[in-house]
């Protein structure tokens, strides 16, 4: 069944249930848009409940007016560990099981799963009229992207991508700066990651059993049937899998674009070309640059050129990139005072080094007036003028008290929660989410679209937003596929 059929036919759940496949039946008393009584408290119900699930589990369920209705996943291990920790939630291996037996029980529903599940099993939420907290990036394919948003909209749903960084004070902080005009128009975002959730190795051949824990099948899903294998898809390295996951660029680079994303009021790219290794139709490649223009915004010049570096030994240095200190590095080592004792040899190299390093992970934003450095993540941004740092603990203080933002928060316990309390209390009608699937939709588009020209490496793929498709026909095949029954 084609992604496109499957899509449609969840947003007609209530109205037509004879048109769905067997799996996404659904009481029709479940589907009516009857208007809701307020509500004052929040029965959830989640899907994935291991790695990052466990992580969203236990963030919904830390806000006081949250009732952990039932659990689901396709891993015995995981699920386990989550009902030990919420013993009167029910459980299920299958989403689809669950969403009907319990529809009538449950207000929002959490979805935790990798990428390739990610629209299946929201549609199906929002088909039921359940609010939804889906994890990044939205979905796995662009045309699911577009269905979950027109879904949401048309239901008048509450929506969240778990993007959690985007509640976080600096990253706040980067975007009002950047509004505000701290270094004029911008023309260019340099963003990186040296994460690897790339393969270039050969594919794995043969089989292994199956462990009992798991249920191989819900495990695929949606997804062509394949041959388990331990240790390459499931628990941890479904990410570098085409079929599965959006390599690093949709793990990291949804965080890391986030913030210049929001910022720039930037909507989907004209353009993209990824320089990466050639495609095997199996595996994401273990390092990419990917170059979009956008179309020119109020906070951008006319155009705006970004570029996504990833993989081992990333970024590729650029004189953009390059920060205070850099050039003195190597002079100030090299003139240590030879009779000096190691430990001041040490320390000024500590110091040097430093000073001259570009954060691991991050964002440059290169405008008019100076660049802003933005590190990843729970650090202030920093302008860079003429190769120096500038102070500005003054447009800082002005921007935080504009805005009622207190002062920076360091620790990850007390900041991580926030992004996911907003969504609950959203749902409870005293707050409005900030990544909504009508952002978060965009966001992962752009997203995707690095991850088709992947696909066509070297190549510049021309984008129609309107018309959702590329000039380049041989790349539309990739923007959406078939789905399996199961």
């Amino acid at each position: 069944m084609k992604k496109r059929e499957f899509l449609k036919k969840s947003a007609i759940l209530a109205s037509s249930t004879a048109l769905m496949p067997s799996f996404l039946m659904a009481c029709k008393e479940q589907e009516k848009m009857a208007e809701k009584t307020p509500l004052t408290r929040l029965r959830t119900a989640h899907i994935g409940v291991g790695g990052m699930g466990a992580e969203d589990l236990m963030d919904i369920s830390s806000h006081t007016k949250v009732d952990v209705t039932a659990l689901c996943d396709v891993d015995a291990n995981n699920l386990s560990a989550a009902k030990k920790l919420h013993p009167n939630a029910k459980t299920y291996t299958d989403y689809r099981v669950m969403l009907n037996e319990i529809g009538d029980e449950i207000d929002a529903v959490v979805v935790s799963t990798p990428d390739h599940t990610h629209a299946p099993a929201s549609m199906m939420a929002m088909g039921m009229n359940k609010s939804v907290y889906c994890q990044k990036p939205l979905a796995h394919y662009v045309s699911e992207a577009r269905s979950m948003k027109k879904l949401a909209e048309e239901k008048n749903l509450i929506t969240q991508m778990g993007i959690q960084v985007h509640s976080f004070y600096d990253y706040r902080l980067a975007t009002l700066l950047i509004q505000s005009g701290i270094i004029g128009k911008v023309h260019t975002v340099r963003a990186w990651s040296p994460k690897n959730w790339g393969y270039d190795g050969p594919i794995p051949q043969g089989q292994d059993p199956i462990p009992e824990t798991l249920d191989w099948n819900l495990w695929l899903g949606t997804s062509a049937q394949r041959d388990y294998k331990e240790n390459v898809y499931h628990p941890g390295n479904w990410r570098k899998l085409v079929d599965y996951g959006c390599g690093t660029l949709g793990d990291m680079g949804v965080h890391i674009f986030d913030t210049p994303y929001n910022a720039l009021a930037l909507d989907v790219p004209m353009t993209v070309k990824n320089e990466c290794r050639e495609p095997n139709g199996f595996s994401f490649p273990e390092n990419n640059i990917v170059t979009y223009e956008f179309p020119g915004t109020d906070y951008t010049a006319d155009k705006l050129t970004w570029v996504w570096y990833d993989g081992p030994g990333a970024p590729e240095m650029h004189e953009d990139l390059i920060v205070p200190g850099a050039e003195n590095a190597m002079a100030n080592t090299a003139s240590t005072d030879k009779d000096a004792s190691l430990e001041d040899k040490m320390s000024l190299e500590t110091k040097t080094a430093e000073e001259g390093k570009l954060p691991d992970q991050g964002a440059m934003f290169i405008g008019e007036k100076g660049r802003l450095l933005l590190p990843h993540f729970m650090e202030l941004p920093k302008k860079i003028v003429d190769g120096q740092y500038v102070d500005i603990s003054e447009e800082i203080t002005a921007v935080e008290k504009a805005n009622n933002m207190g002062k920076p928060i360091r620790d990850y316990a007390s900041e991580g929660p926030k992004h996911y309390h907003q969504f609950v209390d959203a749902c409870l009608g005293t707050d409005e989410c900030s990544a909504p699937f009508s952002y978060a939709s965009r966001l992962t588009e752009t997203i995707l679209l690095g991850v088709i020209a992947g696909r066509f490496p070297g190549q510049t793929l021309h984008w129609d937003s309107e018309g959702a498709k590329f000039s380049e026909e041989a790349a539309n095949e990739y923007l959406e596929g078939d789905y399996r029954n199961f």
